[in-house]
């Protein structure tokens, strides 16, 4: 075990890759020491390696990892102060009555049921000293999208939950807020586009473009560093709790 350490702890789950690496990177260059969960124990020492902190396996939909991942956190730091609720998933684009009852079961397990378990086994060490919550969202979890239904519905979710647990843990200091960013420029997204065009799909009306595109001033994908940006500012938004705050162009 090691010595309970005077530096704030962070932990990001699904923090092996893509919008949660960043996340982490950001965390780890404002100071705190970086718990780094994924099912992936090989990328997430990858991130480990370059930032410091710890790597660990855990799928978050599987109440033992998770429990056990909190654990291996408070035997190591002995505290947390904020928590990413980053780890999901989404399926392909299909119409409502072509989804399978098994993906949409399996999909909500991890997108909110990953949400509550790792929520419910952070509270006991975000009570000691207060801390934050921030859970990755979506737009479409603000406004939802054709043939989107079960990926738009578990973010809907996760913004109720959002702003049930920041009405409840608010007295001990615990802040929980949504961060619901439009599409990000990920290799995973970039791989599914790509994907869609190899199969013939429109490029051009590919949905994750469409997703991206505005009546506004902001058009494009957004840059995880910029999801990144938001996390750090929330952790340290003192004023700010229960919000679920859209990042990027509103989905059209």
């Amino acid at each position: 075990m090691r010595k309970a350490t005077d530096a704030k702890v962070a932990m990001v789950t699904g923090g092996g890759f893509g919008l949660g690496e960043a996340i982490a990177r950001k965390f780890a260059a404002r100071g705190y020491h970086v718990v780094v969960a994924g099912r992936n124990l090989q990328r997430c020492r990858n991130v480990v390696d370059s930032i410091g902190g710890l790597a660990v396996a855990a799928d978050v939909g599987r109440e033992a990892d998770v429990a056990a991942l909190f654990e291996t956190c408070a035997e190591n730091y002995g505290r947390l102060d904020v928590l990413v609720n980053n780890a999901g998933g989404v399926l392909p684009w299909n119409r409502i009555e072509d989804i399978p009852t098994a993906d949409w079961d399996r999909l909500f397990a991890l997108n909110l049921g990953g949400v509550m378990l790792c929520t419910r086994q952070a509270v006991p060490l975000l009570k000691r000293k207060g801390g934050a919550i921030i859970n990755i969202a979506s737009r479409v979890g603000l406004r939802g999208i054709a043939l989107q239904a079960a990926y738009s519905a578990s973010k809907f979710a996760v913004v109720g939950f959002t702003e049930a647990t920041a009405a409840e843990l608010g007295p001990y200091n615990i802040r929980v807020n949504a961060l619901c960013p439009a599409a990000i420029r990920t290799k995973t997204l970039l791989a599914r586009i790509a994907a869609r065009a190899a199969a013939g799909a429109d490029a051009d009306a590919d949905p994750c473009r469409v997703g991206a595109r505005s009546s506004g001033a902001i058009e494009g994908l957004i840059e995880p560093d910029e999801v990144a940006d938001a996390a750090v500012f929330l952790a340290g938004a003192r004023a700010i709790t229960g919000a679920a705050i859209g990042l990027g162009p509103v989905t059209t």
